[in-house]
């Protein structure tokens, strides 16, 4: 009887999605996606390419075939988009920003709520990555 009622439980909050609040932080600052205030629910990185606006407008439409990612805001050299979980439907945010004078893309996946996110956003940013270098040779 307790593995039906914990089912039932499971699937119950399965139809909940869990938003959050959108982080404050997000956009471009000084030419900086922004740090990573915690890295338990944080993932950032910078990787070399030859033309990073190219590169960045090259991985958007790829982005929006990821499972469950939603773009948001698009500008030259910057991506914005939602990926929520597959269960619950936590939503975390994914930039993208093309920093043309240093040669970099960098990248910035954080979740919206919870203390860990279990590595999914270091995780997203390797799948990012293995993308980019699909596009850029």
């Amino acid at each position: 009887m307790n593995i039906v009622l914990h089912f039932i439980l499971v699937l119950g909050l399965s139809f909940f999605q869990f938003v959050g609040p959108e982080p404050t932080d997000l956009g471009i600052h000084n030419a900086e996606l922004s740090p990573c205030a915690s890295p338990a629910h944080c993932a950032r990185a910078n990787w070399q390419v030859a033309e990073p606006v190219a590169a960045v407008q090259a991985l958007q439409p790829l982005l929006e075939l990821m499972p469950r990612a939603n773009l948001v805001d698009q500008s030259e050299g910057y991506l914005h988009a939602t990926v929520s979980s597959a269960f619950f439907g936590f939503v975390d945010d994914l930039e993208i920003y093309a920093d043309p004078i240093r040669g970099l893309v960098q990248a910035r996946s954080v979740s919206r709520l919870g203390d860990s996110d279990l590595g999914v956003n270091a995780k997203r940013l390797a799948d990012v990555k293995l993308l980019l270098q699909g596009v850029t040779g």
